[in-house]
């Protein structure tokens, strides 16, 4: 009997494997397959990120005027021109609304930086970039008014904002740093440099300095040259 079983679960195995065979032949027939996508779902696509986009300027908008507790729903749609239920077919609810607007300009503001150094090789050239972007940051940023009408919701912004750009700043001037620290001979505490620098950029939103801001290149390029021991002098335009 014992024999008998045996033999039935091996005939049962034989007999399985031309079936696993066939699937996975399937399966990778369907996977070289290219993917169809009608071309109405990519101007679906692009029409959907239009009203994002739409719906997160009319939500700074409304932020920036009237403040984050009297952001209403029915005022963004209004603003942005949409109906409720367009709104409700991207965002469940304010909370959602606000938490895509920080991220929103959080990115925002990180494509324009790596868009604006990305063309640039030189060390120097890369490190006046960085600074002119971040004046001009400065310059057409609304933060000091969002901190005005929506203070707790602007410190949270800055928070989440100072985190990600102290990352992202030692990525983008990697080659900056590269050439510095070949310059002295020694290495630098990039995060500290970069988290300074960052620090600086949001104290101007809390306590402007007044005056002329296109001082930003000779204020970071002194503490760039405090930081290294006066042995590096970044070549930022006047």
């Amino acid at each position: 009997m014992k024999t008998a079983s045996k033999k039935k679960r091996r005939v049962t195995g034989k007999a399985a494997e031309p079936r696993a065979a066939a699937v996975v032949r399937e399966k990778r027939q369907r996977a070289s397959e290219p993917a169809q996508q009608p071309v109405r779902r990519r101007r679906r696509s692009r029409r959907s990120e239009a009203t994002i986009g739409a719906i997160l300027a009319a939500a700074e908008n409304v932020v920036l005027r009237s403040g984050v507790h009297r952001v209403a729903i029915l005022a963004v749609c209004k603003a942005a021109n949409i109906s409720r239920g367009t709104f409700y077919r991207y965002f469940s609810s304010q909370d959602e609304l606000l938490d895509a607007l920080v991220r929103h300009k959080r990115e925002g503001f990180h494509r324009g930086l790596v868009e604006s150094l990305q063309k640039h090789s030189d060390p120097d050239e890369r490190f006046d970039a960085f600074i002119e972007h971040l004046e001009n940051y400065l310059e057409h940023t609304q933060g000091r008014q969002l901190l005005i009408v929506a203070a707790e919701f602007a410190l949270g912004f800055f928070q989440r904002f100072f985190h990600d750009a102290v990352v992202r700043f030692q990525d983008v001037l990697g080659i900056v740093f590269d050439a510095w620290e070949e310059r002295l001979g020694a290495k630098l505490d990039r995060e500290l440099i970069c988290e300074l620098m960052i620090r600086y950029v949001l104290s101007e939103h809390l306590a402007s300095s007044g005056g002329d801001r296109r001082a930003l290149p000779l204020r970071i390029r002194r503490l760039v040259s405090t930081l290294t021991g006066g042995q590096i002098v970044p070549s930022v335009r006047a």
